[in-house]
């Protein structure tokens, strides 16, 4: 449920309230909004009474949140919430582009697509120092020293590095070496992964399972959120159908239900989505048009010897049209990209709330 306090409640009367929620066995989770406190009791509320928290001084009014994902939704908060990337924030009207390799292969190939994808204007770097592969036989990353040559590339370019963590045993490690934990589309329901990452408080880009359906997806989060990171950016990568001409189904739809359902970004990664990089310019251009708060973009600098997803890789020029042609999208429906690093934003556009779909 939701406590939502008056505008002139004191801090005494929000503690008094906090109190008697976690009286009822109930955990506590604080938004304070600009004209109010907001307390969300999240639990098993089904035998609390929600009459005694309107007694309670302070109070004006007890909301029941209807959604299975509790943190997660709308409900709970109608502002957008934004997660700091670096210097750059995801979930404004600004779009957010994180690029690079599928994995990290050699320092002369993290550097080089490091420094491209920079002067091309993305904000963030992505690269696989672990990587989950469907056959054992396959590049499965180069775990230590690859987290290691991507630290080297942030202190090079100043580019956030974005890797994958494959499991609890490395979370501690990754979290030393990135400044986002991506939960690939493998792990969406590793339970144990997701209570982990919420540990951490650090910003987190949780994938969508291939076969993952939206609420799964929320309800993912909510296991990130539970545990006190609120910090989470949600990534649409495409589910598996019938359809066999690309590598996924791109769910262009997922974009603008998910800003209806959720409070949290909402990224896409057109590279997994479809699987050949002759469709992710034009998939990446829908996506903004569809609301998206930014873009995960693979990148090689020659993607015919890459050890894993070559064919859905962008050569640097490439990539560098395509921010070209998202820029102008987002210009389109009164948006825009963020500017590249190292250059000041234009004065905001709006006040942090994005419409409504």
């Amino acid at each position: 449920m939701l406590i939502v306090m008056q505008k002139d409640a004191t801090p005494q009367q929000v503690e008094n309230v906090v109190a008697r929620v976690r009286s009822q066995g109930l955990s506590v989770h604080l938004s304070q909004g600009a004209e109010r406190v907001v307390i969300g009791a999240i639990g098993d509320d089904r035998a609390v009474s929600k009459d005694q928290f309107m007694l309670l001084e302070g109070v004006d009014r007890v909301l029941p949140i209807l959604r299975p994902y509790k943190l997660a939704s709308r409900e709970f908060s109608d502002q957008d919430t934004r997660v700091k990337i670096g210097d750059r924030e995801v979930g404004g009207s600004a779009v957010l582009l994180i690029a690079g390799p599928c994995s990290v292969e050699s320092r002369s190939q993290i550097l080089e697509i490091a420094h491209a994808v920079r002067e091309a204007g993305a904000h963030a770097l992505r690269g696989g120092a672990y990587k989950p592969r469907t056959s054992p036989y396959s590049f499965q990353g180069l775990g230590s020293e690859g987290l290691e040559l991507l630290a080297e590339a942030r202190a090079a370019t100043g580019l956030p590095v974005v890797t994958e963590v494959l499991a609890t045993e490395q979370v501690q490690q990754v979290s030393e070496a990135a400044d986002v934990l991506q939960i690939g589309a493998r792990n969406m329901q590793n339970f144990a992964l997701l209570h982990a990452i919420g540990e951490t408080r650090k910003p987190a880009l949780l994938k969508r399972g291939m076969s993952a359906t939206v609420e799964e997806l929320l309800m993912a989060a909510e296991y990130i959120l539970s545990h006190g990171n609120r910090q989470v950016i949600l990534c649409e990568r495409g589910i598996r159908t019938f359809e066999t001409a690309t590598r996924n189904t791109t769910d262009i739809n997922a974009v603008p239900v998910l800003k209806s359902l959720t409070h949290l970004p909402v990224m896409l990664d057109p590279s997994h989505s479809t699987g050949l990089w002759q469709f992710v310019t034009p998939v990446a251009r829908a996506a903004v048009a569809a609301g998206a708060d930014g873009l995960i973009i693979e990148v090689h600098p020659h993607p015919e010897e890459a050890l894993s997803d070559g064919s859905q890789s962008l050569k640097p020029e490439r990539f560098a049209e395509l921010v070209r042609q998202v820029r102008a999208i987002a210009e389109a429906v009164g948006r825009t990209v963020a500017p590249p690093l190292g250059e000041s934003f234009p004065q905001e556009r709006d006040n942090g709330r994005r419409p409504q779909f």
